[in-house]
């Protein structure tokens, strides 16, 4: 694994695997999500060992130390000693993704697509509303 002593931020969090892409991973840090020891940043602000990253994943918010820094995409095991996710983001994590589960009975889908007739009776409810 090509390990440096620092390297970009967005690099770093696409060599981690966190986002597919780079131009991805810095859309999110320029936006202003990505907080790196508390405090937003630039994608080119460099990434060292002991850092303390905090960014969106998916429905959930990441927090993760920076173990090793490395500037090369490799496959996954290689890419998750990069890193350690905190405790608190664990069981914050797990706690969501409970409530996700409990709550998805508030928002219900359908067994299957509607038919042509059903789809004409609901345009047809929609405009007389």
């Amino acid at each position: 694994m090509a390990m440096t002593e620092s390297v970009r931020l967005d690099k770093w969090l696409w060599a981690a695997r966190f986002y597919k892409t780079r131009s991805l991973a810095r859309q999110v840090v320029q936006s202003g999500k990505v907080l790196l020891d508390g405090q937003r940043c630039k994608p080119s602000r460099t990434v060292a060992v002991g850092n303390l990253l905090k960014f969106p994943r998916g429905h959930d918010i990441m927090e993760v130390e920076v173990l090793q820094v490395s500037d090369v995409r490799r496959n996954a095991p290689e890419a998750q000693k990069l890193y350690q996710e905190t405790e608190a983001s664990v069981v914050r994590r797990e706690k969501e993704a409970e409530l996700r589960k409990l709550n998805a009975h508030l928002n219900p889908h359908p067994a299957t697509k509607p038919d042509k007739k059903q789809r004409r009776d609901l345009r047809k409810f929609k405009n007389e509303m």
